[in-house]
């Protein structure tokens, strides 16, 4: 006993002087050798519209040591800088005493906004985030490219106005055109669209009136027009459903749209003219790419009725389409309500929708249209010309005709490659076909060059094959001596679709 109590003291003395029980993970480390790791060493913004803001990047920082680190500093190096940091919720430009646990992470939010650069064409804006931690200085990269602008916001336009190409043009809500007025669009002109927005066109549309290029074109030829979502990230490049659409309404008149991409949005082009005004509002489509559309529950006007998507969408208008390609339509690639004149001659129509389940087939025509309360309207015959062309898909049945009894006669489909087996019979008295004797249409697959059923690489391209069944195919007036690249056709034996072969 004489000789446990002093050792008990002992004991108690050297307990005092041992660490405490509280993890090494949280208790910070002073070692200059402790250092932070990223999750990448440059922030990269791809290009921004000035003085509108980015979406946020996020950017990880780790502790990779046993314990603890207290960051003495996170900010920007640059005073007024375009960037804003988000720090553990915070809102700044600069972050003091940021603590992270042993072997763990804190994430870091950057966004940018950028004002107008001095030129039109895009320029570059960089800063960098410094870290502080134990007199160890750390850099990340924030690099972001820039790019004036007109910004159009609710607006109605003057009459008579011109698009320039100099810069994008960027639609926030609408851009309206009313009724007597034409806006035109230059060649090579780029408009993009905010989520929710669109166009309305109560007057006139000119897009590429003037162009008429002598030599073959590549397929991202800077003088098309292209309409899209304003999502400039590479992950939003194929995305549909991101905008509205271009939409023409009962009182707009001689329609132009030539030399154009219109992508990723709910519907391509609409007109709308339910009560089937006279005359009907038309649009001449040519030499033109509409692709990735999808839109579900659309609304027009306060009728109360919704309607699907289309590439093409008519509400009693007519639509000639010449040497188009309509591509990944989620719903419809042509949608014809309540009658109305259609023209396709050398169109492609290739609606394979990658990731969707599409249930409808890519053209559909009917003569009435569905109202609010669930009733149709009063019948208004189509008429269906399809000549040259190629309509395929990954349904079996790309081709319908609601109704058709009452307007067979007014339907034209020859020297066509089409997916149907409805239709594949020859016309009789009560059904309508589209494989009699003279028709000159075929029932096999177009073999395109790459396409989700034959894919050569990631992107798809719907030009044809070398053993293309829809190369040199029997000539059927209107010939269109160009191709939508305006490459030369052969005057006698020329290829169905858009495209002449690729490889002839």
């Amino acid at each position: 006993m004489r000789l446990f109590l002093p050792l008990l003291l002992i004991l108690l003395s050297l307990a005092a002087l041992l660490p405490g029980c509280e993890p090494k993970e949280e208790i910070v480390t002073r070692d200059a050798s402790a250092r932070l790791e990223f999750s990448a060493d440059t922030v990269l913004f791809d290009t921004v519209f000035a003085q509108t803001a980015t979406v946020t990047r996020r950017l990880w920082v780790y502790n990779r040591n046993r314990r603890a680190v207290r960051v003495e500093q996170i900010g920007l190096k640059t005073a007024n800088s375009p960037y804003t940091l988000t720090v553990s919720g915070v809102a700044g430009p600069l972050a003091q005493a940021v603590e992270i646990r042993g072997r763990d992470s804190l994430l870091l939010l950057v966004k940018a906004k950028l004002g107008p650069g001095a030129e039109n064409t895009p320029f570059l804006i960089e800063d960098q985030v410094q870290f502080r931690t134990n007199g160890n200085e750390q850099q990340v990269a924030l690099v972001a490219y820039g790019q004036n602008a007109y910004f159009h916001r609710a607006e109605t336009l003057a009459c008579n106005t011109v698009w320039r190409n100099d810069k994008p043009h960027v639609i926030y809500d609408f851009v309206r055109v009313d009724a007597g007025c034409t806006l035109t669009i230059e060649a090579g002109a780029r408009i993009y669209v905010h989520a929710g927005a669109g166009v309305v066109i109560k007057g006139r549309l000119l897009v590429n009136p003037d162009l008429a290029p002598n030599e073959e074109l590549k397929p991202d030829d800077p003088r098309f027009v292209r309409f899209a979502g304003d999502r400039l990230e590479a992950a939003y490049s194929e995305i549909p459903g991101q905008w509205r659409g271009i939409q023409f309404d009962a009182t707009s008149q001689d329609n132009v749209v030539r030399y154009a991409e219109i992508k990723n949005a709910g519907f391509g082009l609409l007109v709308f003219n339910p009560e089937n005004r006279q005359p009907r509002p038309d649009v001449l489509v040519e030499n033109t790419i509409i692709k990735n559309i999808s839109g579900a529950s659309l609304n027009f006007a306060s009728g109360g009725a919704s309607f699907d998507g289309a590439g093409i969408l008519s509400f009693s208008g007519d639509f000639t389409l010449r040497n188009c390609l309509l591509a990944n339509c989620g719903e419809y690639a042509v949608r014809g309500l309540q009658g109305g004149n259609f023209s396709l001659n050398f169109c492609t129509v290739a609606n394979y929708t990658p990731g969707f389940v599409r249930p409808n087939p890519s053209l559909v025509f009917s003569d009435v249209l569905t109202l609010a309360n669930g009733q149709p309207g009063p019948s208004v015959l189509p008429t269906v010309s399809i000549l040259n062309s190629i309509v395929w898909g990954k349904n079996m049945e790309e081709l319908g005709f609601e109704n058709v009894s009452r307007y067979a006669n007014q339907v034209t489909v020859r020297n066509s490659l089409l997916r149907t087996t409805a239709y594949q019979v020859a016309s009789t008295a009560t059904q309508l076909g589209f494989g009699g004797t003279g028709t000159d249409n075929i029932f096999t697959d177009p073999k395109f060059f790459s396409s989700p059923d034959q894919p050569r690489g990631n992107r798809f391209d719907y030009r044809l094959d070398t053993l293309s069944p829809a190369s040199n195919r029997p000539v059927l007036a209107p010939l269109l001596a160009r191709d939508l690249l305006n490459k030369p056709r052969a005057a006698a034996t020329p290829d169905l679709g858009a495209y002449e072969r690729l490889n002839p």
